[in-house]
């Protein structure tokens, strides 16, 4: 049953472990989830389905998929015909960034916080052990709260919009020792950028290994599925 005295937070889903962690915060400090997952032509469907499994193994209120199509656009190893880089260090933001992604993401996530009444948006994004996507910094969740607040009813008629980051200044050690404390079965989540339809990891691209190294970090066992 809904305990509809709980304030409702709009939770940003993509399936991994991040994401995961971000609900289970969100729930214990006593929001109502609704996730929001974003279908935006990715180069696999796991994530998805991953994000359907997390959503109902950590007790959402609702779950709703929104389709937008990045590919049409390109320019992404995940939504374009470019090769994700593996075994590598990319020098600079690598070819694995998908542009204006999480802006997209979160202003679909602010349309449906104002329908629902919600002053709270969360999502997984870290600043810490990741890619250097620049957004995932700090700067970026800072100057996205200020547009919601300036570009939204809810913001200028005073009621206050926050962006929620609870694991931006975690490493992927912490990430992972925290979705421990609070039972997230990681098994259930997909990282990997290449990931097969059985949402099995490639092992080797750069989601991969930070996901892995996060692991052995903690000292706690890596439940991830590989090919």
């Amino acid at each position: 049953m809904t305990d509809n005295s709980l304030p409702k937070a709009v939770v940003l889903v993509s399936g991994g472990m991040d994401s995961a962690v971000t609900i289970a915060i969100a729930r214990e400090q006593g929001f109502q989830v609704h996730a929001l997952s974003v279908a935006y032509g990715q180069r696999h469907s796991s994530e998805l389905e991953a994000s359907a499994q997390v959503v109902r193994m950590l007790g959402a209120v609702e779950h709703k998929t929104v389709q937008v199509d990045l590919r049409s656009i390109g320019g992404s190893a995940l939504t374009a015909d470019i090769d994700v880089p593996l075994d590598a260090e990319d020098a600079g933001i690598p070819v694995t960034y998908v542009p204006a992604r999480n802006t997209i993401m979160l202003s679909i996530a602010l349309g449906w916080a104002e329908v629902l009444g919600s002053r709270d948006i969360w999502c997984g994004v870290n600043a810490v052990d990741y890619s250097g996507y620049p957004d995932c910094r700090p700067a970026f969740i800072e100057a996205f709260e200020q547009l919601a607040n300036v570009a939204t009813k809810a913001g200028v008629e005073g009621q206050g919009l926050r962006i929620h980051a609870p694991l931006m200044r975690m490493s992927k050690a912490d990430i992972a020792r925290e979705g421990g404390r609070l039972g997230v079965d990681f098994s259930a989540t997909v990282s990997c950028y290449q990931a097969d339809a059985q949402g099995r990891a490639c092992g080797h691209c750069d989601a991969c290994r930070l996901r892995a190294q996060g692991f052995r970090d903690a000292d706690l066992p890596d439940p991830t599925r590989y090919v």
